[in-house]
């Protein structure tokens, strides 16, 4: 080493008399434990490589696919009192079986031919009707009777006009013919005058002229007189015209406000027919409601309102009934920001309580006792839990869900989400980075499908 002498050392055979070496000699099972860091360390590193799932977990419980297929609670539509009940709980009934029947409590539905008595109003109202319906025909009669009457009325007066105008035309002639006599008689009787004053006539012939000239003035006022009287019957007729006019207008406006005094009446009676035809209907209606029956082939589950004479209100519950049929889902709540990893169609695996599991969280593939299904809905709003609402039916490419599966049971679901390298996901944790966003072809297959609504087989109830 430092070549001081030339003497040589033979390492195993001048060491093994010595005490000093074989004191600091190292022991067999550090060796061993070297070996065995190298292994686990390369075993450790081929580890990171190894593939792992991403996923997201979240609470949930079974469900259905759909609102129809829910347990649901029969109400009471009307107010009544228990009277007999026909089915027990646990049992199985038909869509229109009575379950159970209640009496009248209100006192405005006690008189039980109500129906009848009402339909007799009816009746009733339907025969009033029809005299309103005589009345405004006879009215109607009426007013065209009084203005075929007008119109005589009018033509008879209009016939006195046309006469009193003719005469009237005629007394004015006869004026005008007593005017020109009483010139021709003050001629005469002046030139008789002028011959009486020269000689020539006599007092008689003048007096005669004179008696002429008196009676054709007088003539004169006659005519006038007669002309002035018939156009007062002119006018009389006129004013006559007038007020029969006026009379037949007033009765024939009595009239017509009879005849829609009369439709008033028709129209309100026909207006209180249809209100009492209607309650009519209502209490005919009402009867089918003291018998509560199935909406739809299912069991009983629980008897609300069990007890006999007991007082229901409207809209009290009074029967839960479970569905016969149904399409199995699982509705889980995620927290929202979780959200955006969700797509539909998205793969999850569940772990139903009751089923005995073994996950692995990351490779699903190698787990024992799940089920996977496949997201066909996502609530567009947060619920009160402050998380979303995923609704998650049986994917039908994989193991069918248990028969033995109820409404209600517990269920903890797992989205599968992208698959990335083991050291990448230690990585993505130590640096609070969220799940890779991956999305697969499942909601391809959905839409191809035909929607969000998979055609998962309908179970039966138990």
């Amino acid at each position: 080493m430092l070549n001081i002498t030339d003497n040589v050392v033979h390492c195993k055979e001048d060491l093994q008399d010595l005490e000093s070496p074989k004191r600091n000699k190292l022991a067999q099972w550090h060796t061993s434990a070297r070996n065995l860091f190298l292994v686990l360390l390369a075993v450790f590193l081929v580890f990171l490589f190894l593939p792992w799932t991403q996923n997201i977990q979240a609470g949930g419980k079974v469900t259905t696919l759909r609102p129809e297929h829910r347990p649901q609670t029969i109400h009471a539509t009307i107010a009544g009192r228990i009277e007999s009940w026909y089915v027990v709980e646990g049992q199985q009934v038909r869509a229109g079986d009575t379950i159970v029947h209640i009496s009248e409590v209100k006192s405005d539905y006690f008189d039980p031919d109500i129906v009848q008595r009402v339909g007799n109003q009816v009746q009733a109202k339907e025969g009033a009707i029809s005299s309103y319906d005589s009345k405004v025909s006879a009215l109607e009669d009426q007013i065209a009777a009084m203005e075929r009457e007008l119109i005589s009325k009018t033509q008879q007066i209009g016939n006195k006009i046309r006469q009193a105008e003719l005469k009237i035309e005629s007394d004015q002639a006869g004026v005008e013919q007593a005017r020109v006599d009483i010139q021709i008689a003050r001629r005469q009787f002046d030139g008789t005058k002028n011959l009486y004053d020269k000689g020539l006539k006599s007092l008689t012939e003048l007096e005669d002229k004179k008696g002429k000239l008196q009676e054709s003035e007088a003539k004169m006022v006659g005519a006038e007189n007669k002309l002035a009287s018939s156009r007062n019957d002119l006018e009389i007729y006129k004013t006559e015209l007038v007020l029969t006019r006026n009379e037949y207008a007033n009765k024939i406006a009595k009239a017509q406000s009879d005849k829609y005094s009369t439709l008033s009446e028709k129209f309100d009676a026909q207006g209180s027919v249809n209100k009492l035809r209607i309650e009519r209907e209502n209490y005919s209606r009402r009867s089918s409601f003291y018998y509560i029956v199935a909406p739809q082939d299912g069991y009983v589950v629980q008897a609300i309102t069990p007890g006999i004479g007991e007082i229901v209100k409207e809209g009290d519950p009074v029967v839960s009934i479970l569905p016969a049929d149904y399409q199995l889902a699982v509705e889980i709540y995620i927290r929202p920001m979780d959200l955006p990893l969700i797509r539909v169609g998205n793969q999850m695996r569940f772990l139903f309580d009751g089923w005995p599991a073994f996950f692995f969280s990351g490779w699903p593939g190698i787990s024992l006792g799940t089920f996977a299904g496949r997201v066909v809905a996502i609530d567009r709003n947060i619920g009160a839990n402050g998380k979303f609402r995923l609704l998650v039916a049986p994917d039908q490419a994989e193991q069918p869900w248990p028969d033995a599966l109820r409404i209600g049971g517990g269920a903890k679901g797992i989205a599968l989400l992208k698959n990335v390298p083991l050291w990448y996901e230690f990585w993505r944790i130590l640096n609070g980075f969220p799940p890779d966003l991956y999305q697969d072809g499942g909601a391809d297959d959905l839409k191809k499908d035909g929607g969000l609504m998979p055609k998962a087989p309908i179970k039966k109830a138990k």
